[in-house]
C-alpha cells in the first residue's frame, strides 16, 4: 500500500477493487516501523514524483535491488548474479517533464500527484538539478498566458552541457503574449533553447516550432559533440548515465570486431563505443537518427559509425543478420526487447549487452537469451530515480566459449 511500509500497523480505507484485491488509502500509521524516516520534502505524499522517502537508506538500497532479483527468479533465475545498487546523488536528474494547467487564473506548474490528474505546484524539489527549480518560479509566471482553462499542458525540461532545453506541448499554439514572456524568460534566465509542439500530434509525427533560440543545445559523449532534437531520449542523470556507460565499456570495450547498438537514441553509448571500432546504430526515432548522423559526420566518424533507421519493436533484425556482429548492445524502452531477444537467441552473437528500465520485461528478455544458448554473468541495478519505483540495470550475456 502506498506511503506504508512493511511491518506496520495501519488505519485505511478501501478506495475499491483493483486486480485480485482492492485499492486502500492510507488514513493513519498505528504501529511505525524502525526503517520509517522523515522524508526530506515537503511536498511528499501529495506530489507523484517520489513515494518512498520514508523508507530509510540501508532498506531503501535493499528493496530497489531486489526488484531486480525477484524479478530474475520468477522467470527462472535461482541465484541471477545481481550487484549492488549503484545510486545517483540527490538533485541529479537533468530531465523531466513537468504538468502546467491553469486554476483559478493561476499558473499551477509540477509533478501529478500519484494515479490522479491533480498537479501538486511544486516550489522545491530534491530530485531535479538546482538550475531546474530555480527556474520554477518564473516559469510559472512565463507560462500563465500560454494555458488555456481546464487544459493541461506539458513542460520537458533538460539542463543540456550549454544550458536548459524547455519545450511547451499544448493542444493550442502559444498567443503572441506567451510568446513574448517564454523568449523573455529565455533571455533574462539565459535558456539555451524554447520550443514549441501540438501536445496530440503523436509526438514525432509535428515538429516543434521554435520560439527562442538563443544557441546551440548541446550534449557530449566521448568528446563528441551532438545537437539533439527539442524532447529528445536522454538519459535522465549525468552520474547514473555514467554508470551505464561504465558497464558498457567494461563488458564491451575489448571486443575484437563490429558491435550494433539497438535503440541507439542519439548516440548516448554509440561515440564511446566507437573509440574501439565500427558501431552500427540503429533507432526507430527519425530526429534522435538525425542527430547522431549529423555528429558522426561533424566530427569525421561516418567511417566507423553507420546508422539506420528502423523500428525495432515490429521490424528487428534476424538472426542471421544479427550473427554479423561480434556483440550487441540493446536499450530498449519500458516494454522490453521481445522481437529482438528471440531473434538474439537463435543468433551466434557471442555477447549481448542490455539495458533496461523495467525489471519485469528485462526478466522476460532475459529468459529468451538463456533458453537460447546465453549466460546470465552479471546484472548491476542503476537506481536514476531516486525515491521512486523505478530501477535501471545494464546486464551482461556470453556464450559459452564467447
Amino acid at each position: 500500500m502506498p506511503f506504508a511500509l512493511p511491518g506496520e500497523r495501519a488505519r485505511v480505507r478501501l478506495a475499491g477493487e483493483k486486480a485480485a484485491g482492492y485499492r486502500a488509502e492510507l488514513l493513519e500509521i498505528t504501529s511505525a516501523s524502525q526503517q520509517r524516516v522523515e522524508p526530506a520534502c515537503p511536498h511528499f505524499g501529495p506530489c507523484g514524483g517520489c513515494t518512498v522517502q520514508h523508507l530509510e537508506t540501508a532498506a531503501y538500497r535493499a528493496w530497489k535491488r531486489q526488484q531486480v532479483v525477484q524479478a530474475l527468479q520468477r522467470r527462472g533465475f535461482e541465484t541471477p548474479p545481481v550487484a549492488e545498487l549503484t545510486q545517483v546523488p540527490a538533485n541529479a536528474r537533468r530531465r523531466a517533464t513537468l504538468a502546467a494547467r491553469l486554476e483559478g487564473g493561476q499558473a499551477v506548474l509540477g509533478f501529478h500527484s500519484r494515479e490522479s490528474h491533480a498537479i501538486e505546484s511544486i516550489e522545491t524539489c530534491h530530485v531535479l538539478r538546482a538550475g531546474l527549480v530555480a527556474l520554477l518560479p518564473e516559469l510559472r509566471k512565463a507560462l500563465q498566458p500560454a494555458l488555456q482553462a481546464k487544459e493541461t499542458a506539458d513542460v520537458a525540461l533538460l539542463e543540456s552541457d550549454t544550458g536548459i532545453d524547455l519545450l511547451l506541448a499544448s493542444k493550442r499554439p502559444p498567443p503572441l503574449a506567451a510568446r513574448q514572456a517564454l523568449a523573455n524568460l529565455a533571455e533574462t534566465h539565459d535558456l539555451a533553447r524554447v520550443s514549441w509542439q501540438p501536445s496530440d500530434a503523436g509526438g514525432a509525427a509535428a515538429e516543434p516550432e521554435p520560439v527562442a533560440i538563443r544557441r546551440p543545445v548541446l550534449l557530449h559523449f566521448a568528446d563528441v559533440e551532438v545537437e539533439p532534437a527539442p524532447g529528445a531520449f536522454l538519459q535522465p542523470t549525468r552520474e547514473g548515465e555514467a554508470a551505464l556507460s561504465q558497464a558498457v565499456q567494461d563488458w564491451l570495450g575489448g571486443v575484437d570486431g563490429p558491435v550494433a547498438d539497438l535503440y541507439a537514441g542519439v548516440g548516448t553509448f554509440t561515440f564511446p563505443l566507437a573509440r574501439r571500432g565500427p558501431v552500427h546504430a540503429v533507432e526507430g526515432a527519425e530526429t534522435a537518427m538525425a542527430a547522431l548522423w549529423q555528429a558522426a559526420r561533424k566530427h569525421d566518424l561516418a567511417g566507423r559509425v553507420t546508422a539506420e533507421v528502423r523500428d525495432l519493436a515490429s521490424d528487428p533484425p534476424d538472426a542471421e543478420d544479427l550473427s554479423d556482429f561480434a556483440a550487441v548492445l540493446f536499450d530498449p524502452p519500458r516494454a522490453g526487447a521481445k522481437a529482438l531477444s528471440e531473434a538474439l537467441a537463435d543468433s551466434d552473437v557471442p555477447t549481448v549487452v542490455a539495458l533496461s528500465c523495467n525489471p519485469n520485461t528485462f526478466g522476460r528478455d532475459a529468459r529468451a537469451l538463456a533458453d537460447g544458448g546465453y549466460a546470465l554473468q552479471e546484472v548491476r541495478p542503476i537506481d536514476q530515480f531516486p525515491w521512486s519505483g523505478h530501477v535501471e540495470l545494464a546486464a551482461l550475456f556470453r556464450r559459452p566459449g564467447g
